[in-house]
Order: structure tokens, then C-alpha cells, then sequence
């Protein structure tokens, strides 16, 4: 939580942190400031002090919604720091020690900004952090009562959005190949469905900002294929839907995943889906407060070995079938966070009180023509209960209205 930036800053030898770039789809950023339309602006927060924002003078007002205290800069907060960032640093009584940076901005202009600060600061240390274990990822990764609030508003929206596309696709004709036809005979395409997609997305506040998942057939089975927009939708395939809006502005992500197959399912196609979904199910009985998450990957690497599938526990190398994956990962600003569950992980990816994470088992066979997954998001509450954010059915199989099977 943000309580806790100033004893991780401590802990990392941080003497303060200088956060770069827009408001909006920065996390560390929006973290700190709220989100709002803020842009190029430089964040700095010396240890045991409150942050200060400077900000180019036109969106001051923007920056003031933030309720930091605010310094408007001629121009762009960054220009003012290639001019004057010894005065800058001097203000906040910053002149040695280390300071870490984060944020996101191209990488061309922080190359010469760091050159910039070096030469006007001599004794200050620049630090750079990986991101998976940065000081942010570590705050952010137990959430405020406020921020699963709104974690829990995105499920709501994310769900609805996945009935509106079952409804749309299963509201279709369907031709003699049992291809799904549009109103004008033409066939219904991924890309007709992920306009649909967007479009009902942003009329409930939120943005496909990393583009979901939508894939069919052979690219189903290949677990991040977004699908081909030009793919059209039949009958008997198999559908990975993985859908991960976050809050228009960049703020708050969901992540949830389907696996459909619309009118009837290959009797194959049918095991593999109860494989996934018994060991979806086995996973949350089992689900401890505290627990290692990779004690859950371990699980689920066993449940599939049993069943003869490859995992990454019993094979060496790259997968490219069965079982290939972790099991999940936090969720929160960032659609992947702390913690994570890959069975090399430290042993401090643990499920405490605070804690946002997903579950998604799944399956996968690309020259079967086919992939299956299920994937909720879960919030750990104080009293200790895995709450699931967001309800939906784990139906395979979605009849066709306007189809009948033959026999």
C-alpha cells in the first residue's frame, strides 16, 4: 500500500524516487497523483516527505485534482528539468544521496536526461529498479478497501460485456458450412466481434488498452494469439476469450477468461475443457490466506501430469503444448503484478490479506485446432476468504438460437 513506500524506500537505500511521464497509462504514476490529464510531468517524493508534482501551468488544474502540492513549470515539466535540474533538486533539498527513477517515457529522452542529471548532479545516484520487484510493484501489490472497490467495478463491466457477446454471437444465423452469417450473408469475423467489444467497453467507462484476446480454431491454442481479425466464427471450435479492461484513463485493469465452443462440442474437445475446469475448481477449494502461490502451479502442474499432459514441471525447454503457463498473477494497475506464482518465483509471492490475483488453468493444442482456458479474478480478503470479484457461468458449450443439429 502507499503507507509502505517510505520503509520500501528505506529498505532499497532510496533516499527519494522521481517518477516521469503522463498521469494517465503510467502506473507508478497514477499511483501517486490519481490519473487526470497530466502530461510529461516529473514527480519527485524525498523519503519522509509528501510527493510534489510539477507540471506544465496549462493543466495545473488538472494536477491540483491530484491534492499534491503543485509546482506549474513555463513548459513541460521534463523541458524545465533538462534546464534546471540542479535548481530543481536544490528546491527539494536533494543534493546527494540516490534517487530512484520510474515511470514510463521513451526511452531516447531518458538516455539523455540521465546523461543531463548526471553532469548537474555529481553526487546524486540515479537507480533503476526491475520492475517486477520495484519498490511500486511491492506497494501496489496489497490493495486499499477503495482500490478492489473499483477492481470489483471493472469485473462488473467486464462481465457484462462478455454476456453481451455471447448473446450477439449466439444470436446469429448460421449457413450450411456452419459458418455464422451476418444480416447481409456475409460471414461473422473476430474483427466484427472486437468492434462490438470496444464499443461496449467504452460505454461503461472502460478501455481494451492491451487488446483482449479473441482467437479460434488453431489460434485458440496458442494462449496469447489475439486472434485474426478476418477469422470467421463457426461452429464446434473452440473460442479463448481473455478479456483485460482497465478504467478509461489507465487506471484499474480486470482480467477474466471464457472458453466457448458455440452450438456443440468435439467429444475431445469436451474432455480437455473438464480437465481445465476440475482443476480450476480443485485450485479454489484450496485456496489459503498467506499461502505460496507457487504452491498452486505445483498443484496444477500435478493435476495435468496425471492426466498425461505436458507441464512446466516434467518437461524441459519450450512448451508449445499442454499445459505451458503459470497459473496467475496479481492485478491491480498493471495487468500482470505481484505476486506471482512461476515455480521459480521467490517465496515472498505469498496470497496475504490485501492481495488481487487471478486464477486461469487452461490447455493448450495448436495442431488440434484447438485451446481452453478459465480465468477469474480473486481479492483476499482481511478475514481471510478469497473473494471472487465478479460472477459469471463457466459454460462450454452456448446453443445457437436460429440452429438445430441435424440429427
Amino acid at each position: 500500500m502507499k503507507s509502505e513506500l517510505d520503509n520500501l524506500m528505506q529498505s532499497k537505500n532510496l533516499d527519494a524516487i522521481m517518477v516521469l511521464g503522463n498521469a494517465e497509462n503510467n502506473p507508478p504514476m497514477y499511483y501517486l497523483t490519481g490519473g487526470g490529464h497530466v502530461s510529461d510531468a516529473l514527480l519527485i517524493k524525498k523519503r519522509g516527505a509528501d510527493a510534489v508534482l510539477y507540471c506544465n501551468a496549462m493543466e495545473r488544474d488538472e494536477a491540483a485534482k491530484s491534492g499534491l502540492k503543485i509546482i506549474p513549470t513555463r513548459l513541460g515539466a521534463m523541458d524545465e528539468l533538462f534546464k534546471n535540474a540542479k535548481g530543481i533538486f536544490a528546491d527539494q533539498k536533494i543534493g546527494a544521496g540516490r534517487v530512484g527513477v520510474y515511470g514510463t517515457f521513451d526511452v531516447g529522452v531518458i538516455i539523455r536526461l540521465m546523461d543531463t542529471l548526471k553532469n548537474a548532479l555529481p553526487d546524486v545516484e540515479f537507480v533503476g529498479e526491475m520492475k517486477d520487484n520495484s519498490i511500486f510493484m511491492v506497494a501496489m501489490e496489497t490493495k486499499e478497501e477503495s482500490e478492489v472497490a473499483r477492481i470489483r467495478k471493472m469485473g462488473k463491466a467486464t462481465t457484462e460485456v462478455v454476456g453481451k457477446v455471447a448473446a450477439f454471437l449466439t444470436s446469429h444465423k448460421v449457413d450450411e458450412n456452419e459458418t455464422l452469417i451476418k444480416e447481409d450473408g456475409a460471414p461473422l469475423t473476430i474483427g466484427d466481434v472486437k468492434n462490438k467489444i470496444s464499443l461496449w467497453l467504452a460505454e461503461r467507462g472502460a478501455a481494451d488498452v492491451e487488446g483482449c484476446i479473441f482467437s479460434i480454431g488453431r489460434d485458440a491454442g496458442i494462449p496469447h494469439s489475439i486472434g485474426n481479425p478476418a477469422d470467421v466464427l463457426r461452429l464446434g471450435k473452440t473460442i479463448v476469450f481473455d478479456i483485460f479492461p482497465a478504467e478509461s484513463g489507465g487506471g484499474y485493469f480486470y482480467d477474466f477468461t471464457r472458453t466457448w465452443s458455440l452450438g456443440y462440442a468435439a467429444p475431445e474437445a469436451q474432455k480437455l475443457y473438464d480437465e481445465v475446469q476440475s482443476v480450476y475448481e480443485k485450485i479454489i477449494e484450496n485456496i489459503d490466506l498467506n499461502a505460496d502461490f507457487r504452491v498452486y502451479q505445483k498443484m496444477t502442474c500435478d493435476e495435468f501430469g496425471k492426466r498425461g499432459h505436458k507441464t512446466p514441471m516434467n518437461t524441459e525447454g519450450v512448451l508449445t503444448d499442454g499445459y505451458v503457463h503459470s497459473l496467475g498473477h496479481g492485478l491491480g494497475l498493471n495487468v500482470h503484478e505481484r505476486p506471482g506464482s512461476r515455480h521459480t518465483a521467490s517465496d515472498d509471492n505469498r496470497l496475504k490479506s490485501g492481495v488481487v490475483f487471478t486464477i486461469e488453468p487452461g490447455l493448450y493444442y495448436p495442431e488440434k485446432g484447438m485451446g481452453f482456458r478459465i480465468e477469474d479474478s480473486y481479492w483476499m480478503r482481511p478475514d481471510g476468504k478469497a473473494e471472487l470479484l465478479a460472477e459469471y457461468p463457466y459454460d462450454f458449450v452456448l446453443p445457437m438460437k436460429n440452429w438445430k443439429p441435424a440429427n
